[in-house]
């Protein structure tokens, strides 16, 4: 009994401790060069409707000046925004075009995706401030908006990750319902399902726990 009362301590002693992530730690890991693109689950859900709008379709990043989201069901939809101009183009109707300066949001949108997926810190604290919290296995990041502008429609952006995956983008909005972006293999593991309360399990998976 006591000898393995001993090698159960021992093994304990030995076993490491997770090894906290830190700002330049994940940016390095979710730094993808164009041209990429990634799937998504999103969720949205409002006062007005029943049941939360769940949309799914894909994020690509055909070149470093270029985002679109391509919404593929419940419709269709896509997304590009690029050289200070966005377009929104669905089926069988005339794309609208607009000038990103009027959507704050969306040049928030664009520039945290450029900066994550290019590993440029200085580009993403120009726009942000950082809190990076959890480990290497699962962490969060949170970016607070410096812009006044884009502050009075966004109170903050929370990522959530595992290793080298960004699982989950959270906006929090100042006004209206949290927004939850599922990525790469939680919007996999999205499929079929409806439930809030699962997608949002997928989204946080333990990170906020650390």
């Amino acid at each position: 009994m006591l000898s393995a009362l001993l090698l159960a301590g021992s093994l304990h002693a030995a076993s490491p401790e997770p090894q906290r992530a830190d700002t330049d730690w994940i940016l390095a890991r979710l730094a993808q060069p164009a041209p990429m693109r990634t799937s998504f689950v999103e969720v949205r859900s409002s006062k007005l409707l029943k049941n939360p709008l769940r949309l799914q379709g894909e994020y690509q990043r055909p070149d470093e000046a270029t985002l679109v989201r391509e919404v593929t069901a419940p419709y269709q939809e896509k997304t590009t925004i690029r050289a200070g101009e966005v377009e929104v183009a669905r089926a069988n109707k005339p794309p609208r075009r607009f000038s990103l300066a009027r959507v704050p949001e969306l040049a928030g949108l664009q520039a945290s995706f450029g900066a994550l997926l290019s590993g440029n810190r200085r580009l993403l604290e120009q726009h942000y401030q950082l809190d990076t919290q959890g480990t290497r296995q699962r962490w969060t990041m949170t970016l607070l908006p410096r812009d006044a502008a884009m502050a009075r429609q966004l109170q903050a952006i929370t990522l959530y990750g595992r290793g080298a995956e960004l699982r989950c983008i959270e906006t929090q909005p100042t006004r209206g319902e949290t927004q939850r972006t599922l990525l790469a293999g939680a919007a996999r593991a999205a499929a079929g399902i409806n439930a809030p309360g699962t997608l949002a399990t997928l989204c946080y998976g333990d990170a906020r726990a650390q």
